[in-house]
């Protein structure tokens, strides 16, 4: 792209919550919410993987919903809060979901994982409101029994190509208590 075309672009100036921190931004209104998180914050935890939402190598958490970062514009995300893997921690105080990945080791290559424990976070949200998903045998229970079968259907979205999906189910469940409905005390 020739840069005199990049400098005319429409741009947008707003304000945006990363990780907890306030940001006021002035951006290209073509940016994606993964450009802005990795070129501009230098959040690379978050992939680009596919870069077209196949994957879920991007996914990060937005208002506490997961989404693929690299189909959404950032513009579209003005006043919202933005969490990355390194919103849900670093060492050494890593989250549940993340110390669980790695007991289980439940990545090889390690390159899908933070997309993995963001939209697992994300998920474990959904079952906590009672979301129901294509898997759900009850429809009407108060509390989602989180089977193998639920837990595969809601990570569907996220790709591992090094197979790891045994130990990823594991860590999940690890944190939930071995497949028992999700209880309030549960913390990802």
């Amino acid at each position: 792209m020739d840069d005199a075309y990049a400098r005319e672009a429409p741009r947008a100036v707003f304000e945006i919550t990363v990780n907890g921190h306030d940001h006021r931004v002035d951006v290209d209104l073509r940016t994606t919410l993964l450009d802005l998180l990795r070129e501009r914050f230098g959040l690379t935890g978050t992939k680009k993987g596919c870069d077209h939402g196949q994957c879920g190598a991007c996914t990060v958490l937005v208002d506490g919903v997961r989404i693929n970062a690299c189909l959404s514009l950032a513009v579209m995300h003005e006043g919202q809060s933005v969490t990355t893997i390194e919103g849900v921690g670093l060492p050494p105080d890593l989250a549940p979901l993340q110390r669980a990945f790695l007991e289980r080791d439940a990545f090889q290559c390690g390159y899908c994982t933070p997309g993995q424990i963001c939209s697992a976070r994300g998920m474990l949200e959904e079952v906590r409101r009672g979301e129901p998903s294509g898997e759900t045998l009850d429809l009407a229970a108060e509390t989602i029994v989180l089977t193998d079968a639920e837990i595969r259907e809601r990570m569907s979205g996220n790709i591992c190509r090094c197979s790891a999906y045994p130990q990823i189910l594991e860590a999940i469940r690890d944190v939930v208590g071995l497949g028992a409905g999700l209880g309030a005390g549960a913390a990802a």
